[in-house]
């Protein structure tokens, strides 16, 4: 099998090429590749030499012949991870994210992405698309949707939590849907007062302005604070409403140092949890979750061409795109 992808490369310019495949293994699957979600974590590896795109759905065109659980004409999709070992105690406990044998994107399978029109992947890490998301809605719900639902179901969230979102952008816009609709009380950190509508229509009750803010004042504190900015915030401002024993989730992609003032810390007995995607539970989990109760990704369409990719790239880089940018396979009607 040969098909067409498209790759990162040293200058950091997309560019288009060909992978190659052969027969199909017992417990693998073919997909015709419809739609393919962009997130930040791909301007990290742009300079590289893989495929692109960790956000993939598309229609199943060929089956392996051990494969009992995708039919041709299914819809189906991945994320970050590819393959693990299912045998050691990560595994064999659910947490196969974090198996020390796991194939995931940007480390393995470089020949293959979501920028592309096709894939092959085990039947074991593909999900079946629900019925009530549309392929362009469940591209951005393969990264961002499951890692936001993953800090809110993995650690203890409960409706009667107060949860705080700092930033309403690609992750933020979906975990203040998905809290909202856990019964939380979300509460909402953005720079400026630009979003307060939008914010309010996702699911927020309330909506704090934080640029040039010395204090805030929010009343009964958060319990769960979601991190989802570009950077990480001034901490200063945000220990003081935080609840005793309360998580902080930093879900921010970041190089440097993780930097936190000590005392409060220390004294209020705040927790860091750390977190990325889902293993495989969490993420049907959340795919349910989002066809009940209706939630969807606000996302920008262009086409999956070399074009259309630089161009969503492009405008990702310049802070332009409202929320989630899906590249959309030519002639695609699903």
């Amino acid at each position: 099998m040969e098909f067409t992808v498209y790759k990162g490369s040293d200058s950091g310019k997309v560019v288009k090429g060909k992978t190659h495949k052969g027969a199909l293994k017992p417990d693998e699957v073919l997909l015709r590749i419809t739609h393919a979600g962009l997130c930040g974590t791909d301007l990290h590896y742009k300079t590289q030499d893989m495929v692109l795109s960790h956000e993939g759905v598309g229609v199943v065109e060929q089956i392996g012949s051990d494969v009992t659980f995708f039919k041709v004409g299914d819809r189906a999709g991945w994320g970050y991870l590819h393959n693990a070992c299912l045998h050691c105690d990560q595994c064999l406990s659910g947490n196969e994210i974090h198996c020390s044998q796991h194939a995931m994107y940007g480390g393995a399978d470089s020949d293959q992405g979501a920028f592309a029109t096709h894939a092959v992947w085990k039947e074991g890490f593909l999900f079946h698309i629900p019925d009530a998301i549309s392929s362009a809605a469940a591209a951005p719900l393969m990264c961002a949707g499951a890692t936001v639902f993953n800090a809110l179901e993995l650690h203890g969230v409960r409706p009667t939590d107060r949860v705080g979102v700092v930033g309403i952008g690609g992750l933020g816009h979906l975990a203040i849907q998905f809290a909202a609709k856990m019964g939380c009380d979300v509460v909402v950190f953005s720079s400026t007062e630009s979003k307060r509508d939008e914010a309010m229509a996702l699911g927020a009750h309330e909506f704090y302005a934080t640029k040039g803010a010395k204090n805030l004042d929010i009343g009964r504190p958060v319990d769960h604070l979601i991190v989802t900015t570009s950077m990480n915030p001034d901490w200063k401002l945000y220990l003081p409403i935080i609840a005793p024993m309360a998580t902080i989730h930093p879900l921010t992609v970041s190089e440097g140092d993780f930097s936190i003032p000590h005392m409060p810390f220390v004294v209020k007995g705040i927790r860091i949890q750390g977190g990325i995607c889902p293993s495989r539970g969490i993420h049907v989990k959340m795919l349910r979750f989002a066809a009940l109760h209706g939630i969807s990704p606000v996302i920008q369409e262009f086409p999956l061409t070399l074009e259309g990719i630089e161009e969503a790239i492009d405008k990702l880089e310049k802070g332009q795109i409202r929320y989630r940018a899906v590249l959309v396979a030519p002639e695609t009607q699903c």
